[in-house]
């Protein structure tokens, strides 16, 4: 919309209606219904409004598309061997070549704070490691997924390479979590859902699972901060932008003790700024939480907090209509307590005061999750030791969340494990092959 000031919100609306699209599955080429002929619902959550109806895929659907990108791999995936290289022959003359192959059929299931671009980093290593790919876009946001079908058909890619499979999590993701034909799934959710496609593998073919899951990451501002203004405004980026809903979101503020006041005041303040309303009004600048349902959940831990700590700003939801939330700063809370130690996905951030450097380190890491961390500091030593002893898989110093497609991007623990963005996405859809030649 930046691109564009002139434009008003009527003026979006406008250009919005005008937008048909896509609401079948992408199998082997083709635009389809599902099997059952069933639809679900696509709501806007900054209206309410349903906006589409969307095919229902289920394990019948699963099994089409995943036949589909098994036959196409046969012809496709085995000629796209990485990483070709031979070894010295040894004593008797043998040699032996050794690369990395793609490993077939990969499921992909995405979630609902996916935009386009973000998606594709799930789809494209696969693609570009040889294998074919069944997309499970989540059943709050499949038509971004879907779009993305276009935009492949457009681009030239074959039939069956790239399917795209709406449906709820139940049917749909789980026939693809326990399909044997799938050689790879990676998933981008929450833990507990995770922890389910492991259990998929299990019970199937024992296929390699990737997971990027969920995140409780720990802001820390020590006193030396050189610009605690910039800190502020940052810290609430890190976690008010897209409405918190962001796996890596700095959803604690850990402050020294002697800076707390003056730098939750500054945060307070910066909050304000983000204005939560339609996506289509110039005016937002962030948009709604994804469901009524998640909107619910979240207020519910709000409530807690209420219990435990103090609420400085913000807490409620905005208007009747649309599932919009302030934006929420929670203070005087104990390490423990509930709002401190579990992922909410939403706006709200969780402060506490550390006196010393190991109670601050020992207070980020006191968490089964470690996707990212952020450290403020003008000391140098400081920030190299943060670099080392915070528990995440990316740690930004002076600043929050940094990310760069040239970067691994991934976590440990309840985080999850296995790496988005780089060549080292590409890696994890490939394995390790060897031959042997044998002197003749």
């Amino acid at each position: 919309m930046t691109d564009h000031p002139d434009l008003t919100s009527i003026d979006w609306s406008a250009r919005a209606a005008e937008i048909t699209a896509c609401t079948d599955a992408f199998v082997d080429g083709q635009w389809t219904p599902a099997h059952s002929g069933a639809t679900f619902d696509v709501v806007n959550p900054a209206t309410d409004a349903v906006i589409a109806a969307v095919a229902a895929s289920d394990a019948d659907d699963i099994d089409t598309a995943v036949a589909a990108a098994a036959g196409v791999f046969r012809f496709y995936g085995e000629v796209a061997d990485k990483v070709p290289g031979e070894l010295p022959p040894t004593a008797d003359g043998s040699v032996a070549m050794v690369r990395r192959v793609p490993l077939g059929v990969v499921g992909a299931v995405v979630p609902w704070n996916f935009p386009l671009d973000i998606a594709a980093w799930k789809v494209a290593p696969a693609l570009a490691a040889g294998n074919t790919v069944v997309l499970k876009p989540a059943e709050e946001s499949p038509l971004s997924a879907l779009r993305m079908a276009e935009i492949a058909v457009e681009a030239g890619i074959p039939p069956g390479v790239f399917n795209v499979v709406p449906g709820l999590g139940a049917t749909a993701g789980r026939a693809l979590g326990l399909h044997p034909d799938v050689q790879c799934l990676t998933f981008t959710g929450s833990t507990e859902v995770g922890k389910k496609f492991l259990s998929y593998s299990a019970e199937s073919n024992m296929k390699q699972v990737w997971l990027e899951c969920g995140g409780k990451s720990p802001n820390l501002v020590f006193a030396d901060c050189a610009d605690i203004d910039a800190a502020a405004e940052m810290a609430c980026f890190g976690i008010f932008g897209n409405q918190g809903e962001v796996c890596s979101a700095n959803s604690r503020l850990l402050v020294q003790r002697e800076i707390l006041d003056e730098f939750v005041a500054k945060v307070v303040d910066k909050a304000a700024a983000y204005r939560p309303g339609d996506p289509l009004d110039p005016a937002s600048t962030t948009g709604a939480m994804v469901t009524r349902k998640h909107l619910d959940l979240v207020l519910g831990f709000v409530e807690k907090a209420r219990g435990d700590g103090t609420v400085v700003t913000g807490g409620s939801r905005i208007g009747d209509t649309g599932c919009f939330m302030e934006p929420t700063v929670v203070v005087d809370l104990p390490p423990d307590s509930t709002v401190m130690t579990e992922e909410i996905f939403g706006p709200v951030l969780a402060v506490t005061a550390f006196d010393t450097e190991d109670e601050a380190v020992a207070l980020a890491n006191d968490t089964p999750y470690g996707l990212a961390a952020s450290a403020w500091t003008s000391d140098l030593n400081r920030a190299m030791r943060m670099s080392e002893q915070l528990h995440a898989g990316t740690v930004s110093i002076n600043t929050v969340d940094a990310l760069s497609p040239g970067t691994p991007f991934g976590g440990f623990g309840a985080s999850g494990f296995g790496s988005d963005l780089s060549v080292h996405a590409i890696e994890k859809f490939t394995g390790w092959k060897t031959t042997w030649i044998a002197r003749g």
